[in-house]
């Protein structure tokens, strides 16, 4: 990482392949992955194959969900069974682009958010454990709501 409020492309990248990884290393299905920066803007993404044309759309509204509200999507999953409406209203204000499962989780350097990995394509707790497994391996924290 260049800097501590920086998520670099290699960083990004090193997320996104550790991720799938972890993926493989469990026998999960298919995998699409989204790692995005601080703004939201989208860093890398990759989809295995077999997985179905939704997926993209799914990982990078995990992750920009997280982002935009400044919480893993666990917390916005808690949150959409306590305040449905305040939830429906902050995705619409998002375009449609937050989906509060599990499965985005922010990225944490020295506390500062830098950027958030969506994940999607197996269950919604293991796409949160590969999502945790991938920041981890870049040495950067973990933080899912």
């Amino acid at each position: 990482m260049s800097h501590d409020s920086d998520l670099d492309l290699d960083t990004a990248t090193s997320i996104l392949n550790a991720t799938l990884a972890k993926a493989r290393e469990m026998g999960l299905k298919p995998l699409c992955v989204a790692v995005l920066d601080a703004a939201g803007a989208l860093k890398v993404m990759a989809r295995e194959d077999n997985t179905s044309p939704m997926r993209p759309k799914i990982a990078h509204g995990k992750a920009h969900g997280a982002i935009a509200m400044g919480l893993g999507s666990r917390a916005l999953f808690n949150r959409a069974q306590e305040q449905p409406y305040f939830i429906a209203a902050m995705n619409s204000l998002a375009d449609g682009a937050l989906v509060p499962v599990p499965g985005g989780v922010l990225i944490r350097s020295g506390g500062t958010i830098v950027g958030a990995v969506g994940v999607t394509g197996d269950s919604s707790d293991n796409d949160e454990t590969c999502a945790v497994a991938g920041i981890e391996s870049a040495g950067l924290t973990a933080d899912t709501g």
